[in-house]
């Protein structure tokens, strides 16, 4: 299995390293496999201790957004609180920025235009950088249509930013509808441009179609699908929508299902199984 440095995310011509999305942070400390954490919940631990996998940040901007048509989090509360994670859970791969969605529904929300959201991302993204520089913030380009991005790839250029010379690039905006041709188009078009792209909320069928033009995914689609299900034989809760056992044999299940579709594997490696579970 090949290894990369924290902070550090494969090259676009090396298998997707695949982030399972977590409701609890707890599993920071039982999992065996990357996942990506909300600072929603992690911030609500009051002790922290070394994680025992690979993880991202993710901000949870899009519940804020939704909730308060803003950020009521500061820059600087959002460094403080990275500085934290980082010090007493391990460097994470990245930790997502505060970007402002482009969703039609959240431009109505805020009041705001897909322009201003996307100048509100790139000074987020240089507020923070600026405030905590060692950590590795992760830049999200937001947009909706495939000019919408490039236009925000040129906004961060006019601000000193060179997206394609960094370890990885967030792709905002997406996760609703990121198995549509539409959304292939961009991801194939800021591939092109030497992007190192993250999919958010990436699920199976956006896997199947570009997975080999993302540097990295993370995806929730195990909890959505386990809220629909009777829990699994043994499980005493009410469905395993925060399972860690479901997430865990799902988890294994979508790679067992794409390596056999003929993709790369090296990265978008099987699990270590979880204690206690028959995977």
């Amino acid at each position: 299995m090949t290894q990369t440095a924290p902070g550090v995310l494969p090259p676009p011509n090396m298998a997707t390293l695949f982030y399972l999305g977590a409701h609890q942070p707890h599993w920071l400390w039982n999992a065996r496999f990357p996942l990506f954490v909300s600072h929603r919940q992690l911030t609500r631990k009051a002790r922290l201790r070394p994680a025992l996998c690979r993880w991202a940040l993710d901000s949870g901007g899009f519940t804020e957004l939704s909730l308060n048509g803003r950020w009521t989090t500061t820059p600087g509360q959002y460094a403080e609180a990275g500085a934290r994670y980082a010090e007493h859970l391990g460097m994470p791969d990245f930790l997502s920025q505060q970007d402002w969605m482009c969703e039609p529904f959240m431009i109505e929300r805020t009041g705001l235009s897909v322009r201003e959201h996307q100048h509100r991302t790139v000074a987020n993204y240089l507020d923070l950088r600026a405030l905590a520089p060692t950590l590795p913030w992760l830049p999200v380009v937001q947009g909706w249509t495939l000019p919408d991005y490039l236009k925000c790839v040129e906004l961060y250029a006019s601000a000193g930013v060179d997206l394609a010379a960094l370890p990885c690039v967030g792709l905002g905006s997406v996760c609703r509808r990121q198995s549509t041709g539409e959304i292939g188009h961009i991801v194939a078009t800021l591939a092109g441009l030497g992007l190192k792209l993250h999919g958010f909320g990436v699920k199976t069928g956006g896997l199947q179609r570009y997975r080999h033009q993302l540097a990295s995914a993370d995806s929730m689609a195990w909890s959505y699908n386990a809220r629909r299900l009777p829990p699994l034989p043994g499980c005493s809760h009410k469905n395993c929508a925060n399972c860690l056992i479901y997430a865990t044999t799902w988890r294994a299940r979508l790679l067992t299902g794409l390596a056999a579709r003929g993709h790369q594997t090296d990265l978008f490696a099987l699990p270590t199984p979880y204690e206690g579970t028959a995977a």
